[in-house]
């Protein structure tokens, strides 16, 4: 099950990266741009909280 969850997702994104490329004026989509339409920051930072990295990094700055 967990299997079909993640090509879903995989496939939503690739689908997500198709449409950007067809709308796009330029031959390629920027390293950017991909990062852009992937969400990456939201992701990175969904899992930063998953696991406490954040936490660990202000305790770190305080030190």
């Amino acid at each position: 099950m967990t299997q079909d969850h993640v090509a879903l997702v995989e496939i939503d994104l690739a689908g997500e990266l198709m449409i950007a490329a067809a709308t796009s004026p330029e031959d390629r989509l920027s390293p950017d741009r991909i990062d852009e339409v992937l969400d990456v920051d939201a992701d990175r930072d969904a899992r930063e909280s998953a696991t406490g990295v954040e936490q660990r990094s202000a305790t770190t700055q305080r030190l």
